[in-house]
C-alpha cells in the first residue's frame, strides 16, 4: 500500500507517469518480475513486428500493442514465465525511398552510380535503428512491459539466416521455383510488385480507344477491341472471345465491325454513329481461330514474329459484355489473364517494356518511349492507318504504388515464386489443430488457406534480405544457401560481417562442375521477413 500516492485535486498524466516509469526503473520491477516467474510454466507470445519507416509508430501500432500488454500482463499474473521479446521490421521500400528522398536521387540507378551501394545501405540502416530505438522509448512512454534490451530486429545477420533457412527448407521441398509471371510493376522503383502490395488507387484519366483489326483475307470486315492501353497493342498476340456469346456483323458504311451484339448499341452511341445495320448474327465459338492483320505490323517488329498467333481464341471466363467490345485484345506480357490463356494455348510471352517503363527496341518506332507517353503516339499512328474506330478519355480508379505512388503497369518477369498453391491441404489440417478465439474466426481464416496463392518472394530493390540463391555461369546449376557457415564450404574465404548486399555478394564455387557461381541480385519481399517473426 505504501506504492500509492492520494491523487490530487488536479490530475497531471505526464508527471505521473514519468514518476511511476521512474518507479519501475530504479526498482527494476521488469526484471524482478522476470525472475519471479523463472522456471515456471512458459507461455509463448509472438509480438509481430511494426514497421520502422518513422521514428514514430501508428495509433493503430499503439492500441495493437496495449492489447498485446494487457495480454501479457495477465498470463505473469496467471504464474506463467512469459516470452515477451519485441520484434521490429526493418527491411523494404518505404526506407529505401526516405534515403533516396534525403540523397536527393530519383532513379534507381543512381543509388550505385552516384551514391554507392555501401553507402546506400549504411544509411538504410541507420534510418531503420534510429526509428527503432525512436519507437522503443514510446512503447516504454505507454507502459509496455516486455524485453526490450534485446528486440529481435530483420535487419540483423541472424533473422537473415533463419530467412535463407526457410527459404532453403522450401527449395529442398520442391516448392522454390523461378518463373515468369505477369505482375504489377512500378516502373519508378524499378520492381515487382505483389497483389496484397497493390493497395493504393487514384483516378486517373486515360485513352478509351476502339481500334479496328482487319480480317484475313478481307478488306473491308474488322475486328473491333477496345482498350484503355494503348502502349500494350504493339504487343496484341490474340483476341478473346466467349463461346456461348451472341456476336454479330455490324454494317457502318462501307466497312464491317465483328463485335458483341450486347455491345452494339454503346459502342455506336460513344462513337456518335447512328446509321449502323446489323447484317449477320452468330456464336463466339463461330469465330473462334478467325484470323486478322494487326495493324502496327509494317512498324513493330515483334508483331512480325507474333503474326502466326493473331487470331480469335475462347476464353469464356476472361471476357465481358459489360464492357468494350465482347473481343479482347489480349497481350501475354502485359496482362495476367491474357498469360494464363497464352500457357494454355502454347502462346509466347512477350514484354515490350523495360524495367523504367519505357518501350523496348522490338517495338518499333516507339523504342525508349515511356509507355503513358507511348499512348498518343500509337493513337496517331492508328489514326493515319485508318485502324482507329473511335477515340476518347475514361477517367477510373487506377492502381499506383504504395510507395512513391507511381502508376503500375503490368510486365512479364521472371520471378521467384514459394509454391503456397500446393501447400493448401496441410495449411488447411493444421489449422483445425489450432483453438481459435473467438471461435468463428477459423471461419474467415478457412476460405483463405483453401485458395492459398503462390508466394512472389523476389524484388528487385537493396534494402532487404538477401536472396540466398547462387547461379553457375558455366553449367547453370543453382544452389541454394541456408546458413552463412554454407558460403565458406562453397569457397568463401571469410563469412561477411554483414549480410546485406554488397557484402553477400560474393562468388562460390560450383559443387558441380567448379564453375564460378554468383548470387542472383534480388532481395527477399520485407513481407516475408515480418511473415517468419515465430
Amino acid at each position: 500500500m505504501g506504492y500509492v500516492k492520494r491523487v490530487e485535486g488536479n490530475y497531471n498524466p505526464h508527471r505521473i507517469e514519468n514518476e511511476v516509469k521512474k518507479f519501475w526503473l530504479e526498482n527494476k520491477v521488469y526484471e524482478k518480475i522476470k525472475e519471479l516467474q523463472r522456471n515456471r510454466p512458459k507461455f509463448y507470445f509472438l509480438d509481430g513486428p511494426p514497421y520502422v519507416s518513422a521514428p514514430t509508430f501508428h495509433i493503430g501500432t499503439a492500441r495493437n500493442k496495449c492489447i498485446k500488454d494487457a495480454v501479457i500482463r495477465f498470463m505473469r499474473m496467471m504464474g506463467y514465465d512469459v516470452w515477451d521479446r519485441p520484434g521490429y521490421d526493418c527491411h523494404g521500400l518505404p526506407i529505401e525511398i526516405d534515403v533516396e528522398k534525403t540523397l536527393g536521387i530519383r532513379r534507381k540507378k543512381d543509388i550505385e552510380t552516384q551514391v554507392g551501394l555501401e553507402k546506400f545501405i549504411e544509411m538504410c540502416r541507420n534510418v531503420a535503428e534510429s526509428n527503432a530505438k525512436s519507437m522503443t522509448e514510446l512503447f516504454k512512454d505507454l507502459g509496455i512491459f516486455m524485453d526490450w534490451m534485446q528486440p529481435y530486429m530483420t535487419l540483423r545477420n541472424e533473422y537473415i539466416e533463419a530467412a535463407w533457412w526457410l527459404i532453403k527448407k522450401a527449395h529442398d521441398q520442391g516448392l522454390l521455383t523461378q518463373e515468369l509471371r505477369v505482375l504489377h510493376w512500378c516502373p519508378r522503383c524499378e520492381t515487382v510488385l505483389a497483389d496484397y502490395e497493390v493497395s493504393e488507387y487514384k483516378m486517373i484519366e486515360d485513352p478509351s480507344i476502339y481500334v479496328k483489326f482487319r480480317v484475313e483475307n478481307s478488306d473491308n470486315t474488322y475486328i473491333l477491341i477496345w482498350t484503355t492501353t494503348p502502349w500494350t497493342l504493339p504487343a496484341n498476340t490474340f483476341v478473346m472471345a466467349r463461346s456461348d456469346a451472341d456476336y454479330v456483323k455490324v454494317k457502318v458504311g462501307n466497312e464491317y465491325y465483328i463485335l458483341a451484339e450486347a455491345r452494339v448499341e454503346y459502342v455506336m452511341n460513344e462513337a456518335g454513329i447512328k446509321d449502323y445495320e446489323i447484317v449477320e448474327r452468330f456464336k463466339g465459338l463461330d469465330i473462334a481461330g478467325m484470323r486478322y492483320i494487326h495493324p502496327l505490323e509494317d512498324i513493330v517488329p515483334a508483331q512480325r514474329i507474333l503474326r502466326k498467333y493473331h487470331q480469335v481464341i475462347l476464353a469464356d471466363e476472361f471476357v465481358t459484355l459489360t464492357e468494350g467490345t465482347g473481343l479482347v485484345h489480349a497481350a501475354p506480357g502485359h496482362g495476367e489473364e491474357d498469360q494464363q490463356v497464352a500457357l494454355k494455348h502454347g502462346i509466347p510471352i512477350i514484354s515490350l517494356v523495360d524495367e523504367q517503363g519505357r518501350m523496348v527496341s522490338d517495338s518499333g518506332k516507339y523504342a525508349g518511349i515511356y509507355v503513358r507517353e507511348a499512348n498518343d503516339v500509337i493513337i496517331d499512328d492508328l489514326k493515319s492507318k485508318g485502324s482507329l474506330f473511335f477515340a476518347g478519355k475514361v477517367t477510373h480508379r487506377y492502381p499506383v504504388c504504395w510507395r512513391c505512388k507511381t502508376p503500375l503497369i503490368f510486365r512479364a518477369t521472371r520471378q521467384w515464386i514459394i509454391k503456397m498453391s500446393h501447400m493448401s491441404k496441410k495449411a488447411l489440417k493444421e489449422a483445425q489443430r489450432v483453438k481459435w478465439v473467438p471461435t468463428w474466426t477459423i471461419d474467415r481464416m478457412r476460405p483463405l488457406l483453401e485458395d492459398m496463392r503462390d508466394w512472389v518472394i523476389s524484388r528487385q530493390r537493396y534494402w532487404g534480405t538477401p536472396l540466398p540463391i547462387w547461379v553457375c555461369s558455366k553449367c547453370g546449376y543453382t544452389h541454394v544457401i541456408g546458413s552463412k557457415y554454407e558460403l565458406l564450404k562453397l569457397g568463401a574465404r571469410i563469412i561477411p560481417k554483414d549480410l546485406h548486399r554488397p557484402w553477400v555478394d560474393i562468388e562460390l564455387s560450383c559443387p558441380k562442375c567448379k564453375g564460378a557461381m554468383r548470387r542472383v541480385p534480388d532481395v527477399v519481399d520485407v513481407w516475408f521477413d515480418s511473415g517468419i517473426s515465430f
